[in-house]
């Protein structure tokens, strides 16, 4: 008899025991699930703002291009050494133009006229600088003339010089005075420039120590 009883007390607690050990379990896993739940708002958050920071980051790049040279021309500019738009920006206008090929006619004329010191050593200025292509348009008779007569050379020259640094959207709409005493009148927009409704700028915006350039593609002459 006292065996039976020790048996049906042994499984009565066990009844008792095996609730709380299901229950148990059970609260177990919903903690799991809870944490599991967690983590993964977590590792989306973290994902999100790394998509935000990945957008910033893409606009502060295209940001940075819109102050470079532009133009059909520019493609011709070698890409490395001193003629590049980074070679250049190093030196001062004069000495930079040395460096284009493009620019020879240009810089022959410069140096004939005695200019190379007065626009290296000029500050914040602008050039409007004619390519080979832009003087050969002028008959080679009417050309030779001026290259040898240095006053009427260094007119037209200083006439594609502004004593200011011009960024493209200055050249919208603009009138200027040249190191001439001889204004100039520019027009356009985005990335098509024209000035004194003849000359077009082929590649512009280039930086160079002291000036801002634009290549143009016709000679200018200030009015006598």
């Amino acid at each position: 008899m006292n065996t039976r009883v020790r048996r049906t007390a042994v499984v009565l607690a066990a009844a008792a025991v095996l609730p709380l050990a299901l229950s148990a379990c059970s609260d177990s896993g919903s903690d799991s699930d809870t944490s599991g739940s967690s983590s993964k708002a977590s590792a989306s958050a973290s994902a999100s703002a790394t998509a935000q920071d990945d957008g910033m980051a893409g606009s502060g790049s295209s940001a940075s291009t819109m102050d470079e040279p532009f133009g059909a021309a520019c493609s011709a500019v070698p890409k490395t050494g001193a003629g590049s738009f980074d070679g250049m920006a190093q030196d001062p206008v004069a000495t930079a133009a040395s460096n284009n090929p493009a620019l020879s006619t240009l810089v022959s004329a410069v140096k004939k006229a005695g200019l190379v010191d007065t626009l290296n050593n000029a500050q914040d200025i602008t050039v409007f600088a004619p390519t080979n292509d832009a003087f050969k348009k002028i008959p080679k008779a009417t050309l030779d003339k001026v290259l040898n007569d240095k006053a009427q050379l260094t007119k037209i020259l200083t006439y594609h010089v502004v004593g200011q640094k011009l960024a493209p959207k200055d050249l919208e709409n603009g009138s200027f005075d040249t190191l001439a005493k001889a204004k100039l009148t520019t027009s356009g927009s985005g990335e098509s420039y024209t000035v004194n409704d003849s000359a077009k700028v082929v590649c512009g915006n280039v930086k160079t120590a002291n000036a801002n350039v634009y290549i143009i593609d016709t000679v200018l002459m200030p009015s006598s």
